[in-house]
């Protein structure tokens, strides 16, 4: 087994302090002052002079230690320290590494946030004692350099990843734009109609859960029909979360509440404006109150474009906010979903958009697993290395 040292024997602790100036910019004699943000990576937005002040330097380490991010930890920054931050300043800098210290302490976030949450006082703080015990595994400094190359290595795959899904989106929104949105050279030409006359023509095409005693949290059962939330379209796109049922029995009562496959669902209380497309193979279910459903002229519009742009095109949700002007809170209910007005584009351009919709989706959907995502690989490797097996 290898040999272990604890943190604190290896690390001098001192709190930082509110500097006695601040600036919004650089000065003569300032300081970049690191807060939060800035041990977490970001870029210095203010700047500090104190003559008492705690400087950290590129070879220290710096924990926050209060608040509800307590226990993050970071390396490589410089300048005065803020309150809520603590610096860690290496005793034997000749036996140990910044970065393979720093992202074994990582590692240990949630431990050390939770540790921190549990302590009962009014603002969370980090629990000295231990910190302090926390163990590291006594290996040559070239050896943690190694390690810590790996890791780093490892962490840059799973900040790509991270990266391409937020190039996705971007592509998607501009995608969305372009195709069948304001952007389209043709977009002038298209008719302009409402919501309400491109769902089915029938009575219940756009409606909303069951309200009041229709459906008492009381009566949700484990196993059954099933019951969809705000939770199964607030990532605007559909995906099954908490899952809830009811008795078939109880679904005979509430069965003009059925939800159909390529149905549009909304959130309308709560987290409103969010809205997914319900898939092929939904098994029997119905909404509860917070969500509206709409069952659309497929002749017409597609619901995955009828769903991207209640959520997403500016035009929709500029409409949704003036309807909301003067209200105490923003909401949706279903007079406002039926006159929210939106210019249809041909069939043609709807497919061209959904087929680089579901291209996208794909790519999210691979970078979002493990074996994708280059979560699992980099917290294999954590644990591993700081275990001494790599």
């Amino acid at each position: 087994m290898t040999n272990t040292v604890q943190l604190g024997d290896i690390v001098q602790l001192r709190k930082g302090r509110k500097a006695s100036e601040v600036y919004d910019r650089c000065v003569t004699g300032a300081q970049p002052y690191i807060q939060i943000d800035e041990v977490r990576g970001c870029n210095p937005e203010k700047y500090a002079s104190d003559a008492k002040g705690v400087i950290v330097t590129p070879a220290d380490l710096c924990i926050v230690w209060d608040g509800a991010n307590a226990g993050t930890v970071g390396y490589g920054v410089e300048g005065l320290i803020g309150s809520t931050v603590a610096r860690m300043r290496l005793k034997y800098p000749e036996e140990w590494d910044t970065e393979f210290v720093g992202r074994l302490l990582q590692s240990r976030f949630r431990q050390l946030n939770d540790e921190a949450q549990a302590r009962g006082a009014t603002i969370p703080h980090v629990d000295k004692s231990k910190l302090e015990v926390i163990a590291l595994p006594r290996i040559d400094r070239s050896e943690q350099q190694r390690i810590a190359a790996i890791l780093k290595k490892a962490d840059g795959i799973r900040r790509k990843r991270q990266e391409l899904l937020a190039t996705s989106s971007e592509f998607v929104r501009s995608a969305y734009l372009h195709t069948v949105g304001y952007r389209h050279p043709s977009y002038g030409d298209w008719e302009t109609t409402t919501i309400e006359k491109l769902a089915e023509d029938r009575n219940g095409a756009i409606r909303s859960g069951p309200f009041g005693s229709a459906l008492r949290h009381g009566e949700f059962v484990d196993d059954g029909i099933a019951v969809l939330g705000i939770d199964n379209a607030v990532l605007n796109r559909f995906s099954w979360s908490e899952r809830r049922f009811i008795t078939p029995k109880k679904y005979e009562q509430l069965r003009r509440y059925k939800v159909f496959p390529g149905d549009v669902i909304i959130t309308i209380m709560g987290t409103t404006g969010r809205s997914a497309v319900v898939p092929q193979d939904i098994p029997e279910a119905i909404t509860t109150k917070h969500l509206a459903t709409i069952t659309c002229n497929k002749d017409l519009i597609h619901p995955e474009v009828l769903s991207f742009a209640i959520h997403s095109d500016p035009l929709i949700i500029r409409q949704i906010a003036s309807f909301n002007k003067g209200a105490i809170m923003d909401g949706l209910n279903l007079g406002i979903i039926r006159k929210l007005e939106i210019s249809r584009p041909p069939m043609e351009e709807q497919l061209r958009f959904v087929a680089m919709l579901q291209k996208a989706r794909a790519i999210e959907t691979y970078s979002q697993s493990s074996e994708g995502s280059g979560e699992d690989l980099y917290q294999s490797l954590s644990q591993r290395a700081f275990r001494d097996e790599v």
